[in-house]
């Protein structure tokens, strides 16, 4: 596994072992994303999907988390925002 100078964060660390879309946008994510960005974007990703109760399986789910992941990773525009303000205080 190479390393690769990361578009996110502009450090030169190891990149990704493989892509992890079989498309443009993992070839560009396993090409200039550092693995460090990649695992930020796998917590990010979880949140939005916990959040907004996406279906991964549902087409639009999936090309809103395809187009949230190219905001993030290449800070291509505004990323969705999760309301954390309220972490830890809901009680059951």
């Amino acid at each position: 596994m190479a390393d690769v100078t990361c578009a996110r964060c502009g450090e030169t660390r190891a990149g990704m072992p493989f892509a992890p879309f079989n498309n443009d946008l993992g070839k560009r994510i396993h090409a200039s994303i550092c693995q460090e960005c990649w695992a930020l974007w796998l917590k990010q990703q979880t949140m939005l999907i916990n959040h907004n109760g996406l279906n991964v399986r549902d087409p639009e789910a999936k090309a809103f988390l395809y187009d949230q992941t190219e905001k993030f990773l290449f800070r291509s525009g505004d990323a969705e925002e999760v309301d954390t303000s309220k972490q830890g205080t809901i009680q059951w």
